[in-house]
């Protein structure tokens, strides 16, 4: 199994992934015309796509995926709360997922991957992290929790290859330009992981199978890169597992392809 995260941010979130001869999306946050050429680039043709999951309704992770799905003639697997929503309208095929629940996704010619999807705290519900396993390779996707979940972490363990949200600095959040009701959101329950708590759920996650983090929806003005690497790169120190990759996720443009 292969993944490429092919945006992150809050303009847009999506990632590639490949298992034999399925290919399959979670999430479609940019628009068609952004993601096209980023699919074409990781070398998905029209029509060259299986199975799209959405994690929740926001737009940055749900754009596209109807019209997407209409194109490649692709299956939509996302929260039946959101199945009326005009992301989705469009899909020729849609799926429901729920939260505790394990389904089998199938490519054209036999290949399978085994999604399990978790409930996150976010202010949107239903929001799900999902856990993708190949021939025994996992990766787990999970973005948009506003607090650090002892469940979650426990349903979505054991990863090889994790995207793991690193969103905002505290500080830079309570000094930065957003409103005060917007920051209330954001740092809140069920808004997005800081720093410090990203790094409390990495210590949660990091079993012993992990070699690649990726930092994932890094805010463009409350975090840096620098300060998201400082805080992974302290934790795995702490555990260590000074041998765990680390990169991080870009809004526009495609990380390399990551073997799971």
């Amino acid at each position: 199994m292969q993944c490429r995260v092919l945006s992150s941010g809050s303009r847009g979130n999506c990632t590639l992934v490949r298992a034999g001869d399925m290919r399959l999306l979670v999430d479609a946050g940019l628009t068609l015309r952004a993601l096209t050429p980023r699919l074409e680039e990781a070398g998905v043709p029209y029509r060259g796509l299986d199975h799209i999951l959405v994690t929740h309704g926001h737009l940055d992770h749900a754009r596209s995926a109807g019209a997407l799905a209409k194109r490649h003639d692709a299956v939509v697997h996302c929260p039946e709360a959101m199945m009326k929503n005009r992301s989705v309208a469009r899909a020729p095929r849609l799926s429901a997922a729920s939260s505790g629940r394990t389904w089998e996704l199938e490519g054209p010619y036999g290949d399978t991957v085994a999604v399990h999807a978790q409930a996150l705290p976010h202010d949107c519900h239903p929001t799900l992290g999902y856990r993708l396993q190949h021939e025994e390779r996992r990766l787990v996707v999970l973005t948009d929790l506003g607090k650090v979940d002892e469940q979650v972490a426990r349903s979505l363990s054991d990863a090889h290859v994790l995207v793991l949200e690193f969103n905002h600095c505290t500080e830079m959040l309570a000094e930065g330009p957003y409103t005060d009701s917007l920051k209330r959101r954001v740092g809140g329950d069920h808004g997005h992981l800081n720093n410090d708590q990203a790094s409390a759920m990495l210590e949660r996650l990091a079993g012993p199978n992990l070699h690649t983090l990726v930092l994932a929806h890094l805010s463009e003005k409350n975090n840096t890169p620098e300060r998201a690497m400082e805080a992974a790169f302290g934790t795995l120190q702490r555990l260590g597992r000074t041998d765990v990759e680390v990169m991080i996720a870009r809004q526009d443009e495609s990380l390399p392809p990551i073997e799971v």
